[in-house]
């Protein structure tokens, strides 16, 4: 096991050993907190049965949750403010978000646990419980959640700043850190990437304009570079958008799996922010660790979800648990 890996590993074993010391998460986040304050004591059962039911009838749900959970905590922290619908400028409106699914399984979940505990448990909480056991169903990692997350109140598109799929490798890592998370959280969160689909719009130029060439990216593996063309012909306004894999060796299947790592090592990854790994020290190494050691990836995909579940959550008197995640109570039309 190489030197990040045992880092990624030293993180999660005493991420573990810490569920029950307040001190590991921000006050007052706890372990099982619904169960412990006994407001709704099967609250993470309740969510985990259903998006049980949703995965057998849709896989997909796993790489919609990963993607809207990343939306929501990387624009104003983890408050749920993803999946507002209220007001003309949403951050689920914003161009970045475009595509993002798996709302209506968010209120599926939402209304099961009103009828069961009405009032009680946040939709920031549903978010990230239902999102780490999906990725588990996938073959991911069943990693720790804290829970008592507030709902935000406001949701601004003005403030969604995520980068866009072809930015450079040193954009993407200040962003990472400029949010608290490192080198090693940014190569392992981006390994999300491992399964679902994103619109030939986010990869046309590198399909036929990267940076401005009138040429094709020329890291580009030509194969896939002739693949992705018989999909995702030139823009013209008005046309369709396709969706192709971002990883076709999980394709349909949607499954959890390190061969995305293998892909970027040989010139094949999708987006144009997944082949840049490559071309970081540090990142060149994460990604080859990670090509050959799948329970590697693991570890520190679970370490890193922790880490970014916890980024700038509201709790106590900063938010509200609204009855319906799409409307804040105040602004609610039922």
């Amino acid at each position: 096991m190489g030197r990040i890996m045992c880092l990624a590993l030293a993180l999660v074993v005493s991420m573990c050993y810490g569920m029950a010391d307040a001190a590991a998460v921000k006050p007052p986040l706890q372990w099982h907190y619904y169960k412990v304050t006994n407001t709704c004591h099967d609250a993470e059962v309740y969510v985990r049965h259903q998006v049980e039911l949703l995965w057998k009838n849709d896989r997909s749900i796993t790489p919609k949750l990963l993607r809207m959970v990343s939306a929501d905590c990387f624009v104003t922290g983890c408050d749920g403010s993803i999946l507002l619908d209220e007001g003309t400028n949403t951050e689920k409106k914003a161009p970045q978000n475009r595509g993002l699914g798996g709302f209506v399984a968010i209120d599926k979940i939402k209304s099961v646990l009103e009828s069961r505990c009405p009032g009680v448990v946040s939709c920031a909480d549903i978010l990230h419980l239902a999102t780490r056991d999906a990725v588990h169903l996938a073959g991911g990692p069943s990693y720790p959640v804290f829970t008592g997350r507030k709902d935000g109140m406001h949701s601004n598109a003005a403030s969604v700043d995520i980068p866009s799929p072809s930015t450079s490798l040193k954009n993407i890592l200040q962003y990472f850190q400029s949010k608290g998370l490192n080198e090693l959280d940014a190569a392992t969160l981006i390994g999300a990437h491992t399964m679902g689909r994103t619109h030939c719009s986010f990869i046309v130029d590198r399909l036929y304009d990267y940076n401005g060439s009138g040429k094709p990216d020329p890291s580009m593996d030509a194969t896939l570079l002739e693949t992705l063309r018989k999909v995702c012909p030139p823009r013209k306004k008005g046309q369709p958008d396709p969706l192709v894999y971002l990883n076709p060796e999980s394709g349909s299947n949607y499954n959890f799996t390190q061969s995305f790592y293998r892909r970027i090592l040989s010139h094949q990854a999708v987006l144009g922010v997944d082949q840049q790994l490559l071309y970081g020290a540090n990142t060149k190494q994460i990604t080859e660790e990670f090509s050959v050691g799948f329970e590697d990836f693991r570890r520190s995909f679970a370490a890193s979800m922790y880490k970014m579940g916890n980024f700038e959550v509201l709790t106590g008197n900063q938010g509200e648990i609204r009855r319906n995640c799409r409307y804040t109570n105040k602004g609610n039309p039922n």
